[in-house]
């Protein structure tokens, strides 16, 4: 997969410039295995790398001013001056690579000429982070050929910036820490505001993680997700009110919530009990997954599935159809929405026996209930970005 990837890029610098490239990079995609919008919280999430990549061919430009882009995939290209401050356009792509270029100029580091084509084999709008790995793919690369002495941290942050700045979308920190710090076969635990972070062994021998791709994505993403948050947020306020010395969302108990049901109403408290669970199910999925209870792992996602269902309401018809549907198949011991909601992919636990039949039941199943043809993503837990030498490939 990632040979054919590289060579394909290749192929796409060589049209694009005319010369050989001088480097490839991989910036994976991620999943997250459990902890939806905990992110913002105080909570934990247990996100991985997975082996779906954006490949960059790059040369650099020594006694050039202008760093140029081409995208395959859009068949678009773009060029700006190095010297220049830079602004947002009008080709969303292209915003990514110009916040994370702004935010290193910001520090006064310098940054020379260069020439990068790049390719996908990470779906896009399916909820696998294309844009934190276009982000931090592109920062990894100007960090390694201009010698900036960035840590692994910085880049996340950069990348997370560039997405804040010059594209406009308030993410949390999760999608680029992941596609910055990712090992194969491990799943980061990530403390989401101090970022200290700890690696846990993604112990599932004789199965495996498959998406279900929804094809939907509901317009009211944006706005129902606001909306969460403001819930949210006035059920944070009655707790501090009440309990001035706890100093994390998540240390809160159960009890203490229940105290103020009556001040923050049923919608605030709903969306502050699944949170409240959810936080200490991450926690339990790291220890499951460490400890190859994949019985467990399976358990805790169906509870997210239902609380993100039920009690924060993010979920719609085709995906709790698709995760029912998919409970009953026989060696699925687990399924959920992975992601902010509204649509996207579901996240299944599967025996890796019964894999096909349960992607050939679903599939019927979705196409006659909805007409829509679900979208299936085998992955693989995988390293996060890395420079990819030409001894390691054939071309």
């Amino acid at each position: 997969m990632q040979e054919k990837l590289i060579k394909h890029t290749r192929e796409a610098f060589q049209s694009a410039f005319q010369s050989e490239p001088e480097h490839f990079f991989l910036a994976p995609g991620r999943i997250n295995i459990i902890g939806e919008h905990v992110d913002y919280s105080d909570g934990f999430v247990l996100p991985a790398a997975i082996d779906k990549h954006i490949c960059f061919a790059v040369k650099k430009m020594d006694d050039s001013e202008t760093c140029t882009f081409f995208a395959k995939d859009f068949n678009e290209s773009f060029s700006f001056n190095i010297h220049q401050k830079q602004t947002p356009v009008s080709q969303t792509w292209v915003n990514y690579l110009l916040g994370v270029f702004n935010a290193i100029q910001e520090t006064g580091k310098e940054i020379g000429g260069l020439q990068i084509a790049f390719s996908s084999t990470i779906p896009m709008g399916s909820g696998l982070s294309s844009s934190a790995a276009l982000e931090c793919g592109f920062a990894f690369i100007l960090n390694q050929i201009f010698d900036l002495s960035l840590s692994k941290k910085d880049l996340a942050l950069i990348g997370q910036r560039s997405e804040h700045t010059f594209v406009g979308v308030k993410c949390g920190i999760m999608d680029q820490f992941a596609s910055v710090f990712g090992k194969e076969h491990q799943v980061i635990l990530l403390d989401c505001n101090s970022l200290e972070h700890q690696y846990f062994e993604a112990n599932i021998e004789g199965y495996s993680l498959v998406l279900f791709d929804s094809c939907v994505k509901h317009t009211h993403l944006t706005s129902g997700y606001n909306d969460r948050r403001n819930d949210v947020d006035n059920g944070k306020k009655a707790l501090w009110e009440k309990f001035p010395e706890v100093e994390k969302f998540r240390d809160f108990s159960f009890s203490m919530l229940d105290e103020v049901r009556t001040k923050i109403g049923e919608l605030s408290y709903k969306r502050c009990l699944y949170l409240l669970k959810e936080i200490k199910r991450v926690e339990k999925a790291a220890k499951a997954l460490s400890e190859s209870d994949v019985k467990c792992l399976g358990e805790l996602l169906v509870e997210t599935h239902s609380g993100l269902s039920t009690e924060f309401e993010v979920s719609c018809e085709e995906l709790d159809f698709m995760v029912e549907e998919t409970l009953k198949e026989n060696g699925v011991l687990g399924a959920r929405i992975m992601g902010g909601g509204f649509g996207g992919c579901s996240i299944n636990l599967i025996k890796d026996e019964n894999v096909d039949d349960v992607i050939k039941n679903i599939s019927a199943k979705y196409k006659a209930d909805f007409d829509i043809e679900m979208k299936v993503y085998h992955v693989k837990i995988s390293d996060g970005i890395n420079e990819y030498k030409r001894n390691e490939f054939v071309i």
